[in-house]
């Protein structure tokens, strides 16, 4: 019995819709991750970039559990001395809602190129309206 390894030439893309409203941040991303990097699929190749298209919408209405808005801490620095910036959950859903689902998914992605790659597949909006309309996404439920 031989062991079934996917060609890039033979994987077939397909894209999803998911609709982010009350969902819980990281339930939702790890979903998405798993949808990116195509472990729902049989031909799931470890080395490959198996996975399908995800759209995210209504970004700014996802859920956390806890305290995480007041105590989860986003770090940025601008590689200059003393050019650290802090920001908390809050405060990024007000300014950012896409960036927080977006650094939420790419954590849950391979590091490196593979990773890049996959993570190139993510579209993300803060309304029910996104762009990729004439690619006929699949409405997809968790």
């Amino acid at each position: 019995m031989k062991t079934y390894m996917a060609s890039a030439s033979a994987i077939e893309r397909k894209w999803y819709v998911v609709d982010a409203t009350d969902m819980t941040l990281g339930r939702l991303a790890s979903e998405c991750a798993k949808i990116l990097r195509g472990k729902h699929k049989p031909t799931y190749t470890p080395f490959l970039d198996t996975g399908d298209y995800v759209i995210i919408v209504n970004a700014e209405k996802i859920q956390v559990s806890g305290k995480k808005m007041e105590q989860k801490i986003y770090f940025s620095h601008s590689d200059y001395v003393g050019g650290a910036k802090y920001a908390t959950l809050r405060e990024m859903m007000e300014k950012k809602p896409v960036k927080v689902v977006e650094k939420a998914v790419r954590g849950m992605l391979p590091k490196g190129k593979l990773g890049d790659q996959m993570y190139k597949k993510l579209y993300v909006y803060e309304g029910p309206e996104h762009k990729q309309t004439a690619q006929k996404p699949e409405e997809l439920k968790f």
